[in-house]
């Protein structure tokens, strides 16, 4: 009998460029060897350099697609991403404590690459409410960890601080991104409530990383779900990103994509 298929639920929006969302997810899913599915929370109209026009889907169909899968495909993990408004937020919040997945990694988007609002002003708050304490790993870049953790991040110390207020609020772990950060370094900080660790690399000069916030939480979840450890998950999804980023794709006008599958587009090494 073969070994049961790692599967991963993405919970999220759709992007039609392809670079971040849904199909973002299902590039990563697939590149780090595990079943990718998805509930679509809205449909987005955007290229690479704007959001032209954005429809939350109906709550029920966002809990119909969830239970579809959850009824018949056992969850490894889940991943959510854009939940655009309050009642889409709330009706997921409650699917998740209906299904108890054994991982929750919650990226709060909030903005997209290019800037477009993608969650209302007052969906903000049911996130941090509803969604924080129902995560094992929050994932939020620097503008979304200061706005969950209502403080400014000027700082490693002001990160540390952000991460000890969202761990009260309830989330598991807490990986704050370093991609809104300056330096030659990118640091992701983890925190899971006793230790901090930062995961480094060197930080590439380009504008092709639309969609890195989105494959980075896939990424986590990817991991967990194959079953490595909080640590080994989130420096292997450090790792996946960059390297991402380093190959990435001149699409576009705007913002490109990171390459989802550079381990696999590499000319083969003629030493093995």
């Amino acid at each position: 009998m073969s070994a049961e298929t790692p599967t991963v639920l993405s919970i999220a929006g759709s992007d039609s460029g392809g670079g971040a969302g849904i199909q973002a997810d299902l590039k990563t899913f697939a590149a780090l060897g595990v079943y990718g599915t998805t509930a679509i929370t809205a449909i987005t109209a955007q290229n690479t350099q704007a959001v032209t026009a954005v429809v939350a889907l109906d709550p029920t169909i966002v809990v119909a697609q969830i239970d579809a899968i959850a009824s018949d495909i056992r969850v490894h993990a889940a991943k959510t991403g854009m939940l655009a408004t309050t009642a889409i937020v709330e009706a997921v919040a409650a699917a998740i404590d209906r299904w108890s997945w054994p991982h929750v990694v919650v990226d709060p988007v909030m903005v997209a690459t290019s800037g477009d609002r993608l969650l209302t002003p007052d969906a903000i708050d049911a996130m941090g409410r509803l969604m924080v304490p129902r995560a094992t790993v929050l994932a939020p870049n620097k503008p979304e960890a200061e706005a969950l953790a209502r403080m400014p991040i000027d700082t490693m110390a002001h990160a540390r601080d952000a991460a000890r207020r969202l761990y009260g609020l309830g989330a598991k772990a807490i990986v704050i991104k370093g991609g809104h950060f300056t330096g030659p370094e990118l640091v992701n900080l983890l925190y899971d409530g006793q230790d901090f660790i930062e995961f480094s690399t060197p930080r590439i000069e380009t504008r092709n990383t639309h969609g890195t916030g989105c494959t980075f939480a896939s990424a986590i979840a990817a991991h967990l779900a194959r079953g490595l450890g909080l640590v080994a998950a989130v420096d292997g999804a450090t790792s996946y990103v960059s390297g991402g980023i380093r190959h990435g794709l001149a699409i576009g006008r705007g913002a490109g994509p990171m390459d989802h599958f550079w381990r696999n587009s590499q000319p083969p090494d003629p030493g093995t």
